[in-house]
């Protein structure tokens, strides 16, 4: 049986493990999860010797195939949560995880089954992450920023890879929510800035920050 801080982790290192060529180091997983890099190292340690993860100064942390099994586990859990605390309950998509985050640590085998079915088996959670299934299988995850997209090109809000409160509340005040369509007006070359035309509503200036943590399809 894992701790919850063993669980937070190796959630955290399978996050970091979807960002392509990166690699996990103590400092990486420290960051991620805001803690001291040298309390990061004994558990690493404590990790190894419990077979969930691999570590060597060279290549890193892995996740073992068992570690990986937890760790998807409790991903699923907590984005399944997210969908039901926004869908059933209510709540926007700026609180919803920090509330996922201690209700992901509820250990009952047939709980995260169950509230899938309940929930129509979504595949994405409120801030466009995939849900991955009870088989391990997981939708496709978007990867084109609204930074990629050219001048005249319209685009559709489908994820955010900021998912801060802070950031969900701006992305509210703009009205900017998953599945608004979004049109590229202009480019700042100096600044990397955009100005966009919103619901082919209103218009506003972003900055490149802002547009390269907006996922579009």
């Amino acid at each position: 049986m894992q701790s919850l801080t063993e669980e937070n982790y190796l959630k955290a290192i399978y996050l970091l493990t979807q960002k392509k060529d990166t690699k996990i180091t103590p400092t990486a997983i420290a960051e991620k999860i805001s803690v001291n890099p040298a309390s990061v190292v004994d558990m690493i340690k404590k990790l190894s010797e419990k077979e969930l993860i691999e570590y060597n100064k060279l290549d890193g942390a892995k996740l073992t195939d068992t570690g990986s099994k937890l760790a998807l586990n409790i991903v699923r859990n907590h984005r399944l949560w997210e969908v039901f605390l926004s869908d059933k309950l209510g709540y926007s998509w700026d609180v919803v995880h920090e509330i996922a985050e201690q209700l992901e640590h509820i250990r009952h085998a047939e709980l995260s089954d169950r509230l899938d079915a309940f929930l129509g088996f979504p595949e994405y959670d409120p801030h466009g992450d995939p849900i991955p299934k009870s088989n391990g299988a997981v939708p496709n995850t978007f990867t084109t920023v609204l930074s990629d997209i050219e001048i005249g090109k319209k685009c559709q809000v489908v994820a955010v890879k900021d998912t801060s409160s802070i950031f969900l509340q701006y992305l509210q005040e703009l009205n900017i929510s998953i599945g608004t369509t979004l049109e590229v007006l202009a480019k700042i070359q100096f600044d990397g800035s955009m100005n966009i035309l919103i619901n082919s509503n209103s218009t506003t200036n972003v900055s490149k920050k802002f547009t390269e943590n907006l996922l579009v399809d």
